[in-house]
């Protein structure tokens, strides 16, 4: 993908038609090969990252005249600090790549596009390195031949323009299977095809129905409820507009198709108590494959009320699974109700993600619990059985 983005914005081709090592990689441009001198009077060579903003496949300049960059801070010639461009301390990680500090030197009228961006940069930093040895330059004519393939239709450029591409990538490459796509796991999907996980297997063999549009993301078409869509249909139709990995599976889980399962990195279980979640857990536990199985229970009364629940499980905690898994066909258990109501359907979709990212690393997790539980009537989270 990084070539197809150079090439259909000009300012990004001509950098590279002009000779510098320039490459795009998870929304990033990143100029390589910049000579420059450190502290010591030795030359070096760093690397210019900056996030680019794309509209489509087109780069357009979002104005941000600030720029990271990779290497040891660049000296001038008399042994000073090149202070022009001067920022801040950024240790930090972007595409990849272990970035150092940011510059900021702005032009009065700003830069009108990424190419007069980087190239000021280079300039300035590989002046004096270019003044001691002229052989040295940025513009090598090695052309960047990036062969990594994104898993997105278009570019994620709120990761990069974040700076959390990095945290991102702890589960960059995992196989997600979402089981049910009722109001939670179309929820859950929602939120997974906006990772870059590199497949999300989505299984259930139902219909699409009317009712099921309202407690689903996004609004459905009219017409759709006529024509007996399946709901793995249904959504990869929507999904694949943004992540190209999602695979359907237009069936329900048993015993001789649960196999299905056991290349998974990670399953989330979205469907009622019954016969098919024990097999889907029996095949999980075998295979050590952590999941998360996720409950709502309301109550009506003269309010709605109630608990929604998620829980993670694996090698550490598998002997607790049937105190909050139901596994009989009629079970009285409090997440057993099938009230749905898309607002809580899609807490229970978000607290499941928030619990599969802090597993991964993601987002911070002190207390490393397995089991969080909302309670609607008094608004207060439960946390319970912590990882031992």
């Amino acid at each position: 993908m990084s070539q197809k983005l150079i090439d259909h914005s000009e300012d990004l081709k001509r950098i590279q038609n002009e000779g510098y090592e320039f490459e795009v990689i998870n929304g990033y441009g990143i100029m390589s090969h910049i000579p420059y001198i450190n502290s010591s009077g030795e030359i070096k060579l760093g690397k210019l990252v900056s996030n680019i903003n794309f509209q489509g496949d087109i780069a357009q300049y979002d104005q941000n005249h600030v720029i990271n960059f990779s290497g040891e801070y660049p000296y001038r010639l008399d042994g000073n600090e090149i202070t022009g461009i001067k920022h801040n301390n950024n240790a930090c990680v972007l595409a990849g790549i272990s970035v150092n500090y940011q510059f900021s030197n702005k032009p009065d009228n700003n830069y009108k596009d990424y190419y007069e961006k980087f190239t000021n940069y280079a300039k300035i930093i590989s002046y004096p390195a270019i003044a001691k040895d002229p052989s040295q330059t940025a513009r090598t004519f090695n052309k960047i031949i990036t062969n990594q393939e994104s898993v997105f239709e278009y570019v994620d450029t709120n990761s990069s323009r974040a700076g959390i591409d990095n945290f991102n990538m702890k589960i960059a490459g995992q196989k997600i299977a979402i089981i049910g796509l009722g109001g939670t796991g179309s929820y859950l999907l929602d939120l997974i095809a906006k990772t870059n996980v590199s497949e999300i297997h989505i299984i259930d063999g139902d219909i699409f129905n009317q009712h099921n549009a309202f407690r689903a993301p996004g609004a459905a078409d009219k017409d759709i409820f006529t024509n007996s869509v399946k709901k793995v249909t249904y959504f990869k139709n929507i999904y694949k507009n943004m992540h190209k990995e999602i695979i359907e599976h237009e069936e329900f889980i048993n015993e001789n198709n649960v196999g299905l399962l056991q290349d998974m990195d990670f399953v989330f279980i979205c469907i009622d108590s019954g016969e098919s979640k024990r097999i889907i857990v029996k095949k999980l536990i075998e295979k050590k494959i952590p999941f998360i199985d996720s409950g709502i229970g309301i109550n009506k009364t003269e309010t709605l009320n109630g608990q929604v629940r998620v829980s993670l499980f694996d090698e550490s905690n598998y002997d607790d699974i049937t105190k909050y898994i139901d596994f009989s066909i009629d079970g009285e258990n409090v997440y057993n109700t099938n009230v749905q109501i898309a607002e809580v359907n899609s807490l229970n979709a978000t607290m499941s993600i928030m619990k599969w990212k802090q597993y991964f690393g993601i987002y911070s997790d002190t207390e490393k619990n397995r089991q969080d539980i909302y309670s609607i009537e008094v608004g207060e989270f439960a946390h319970e059985d912590k990882e031992i």
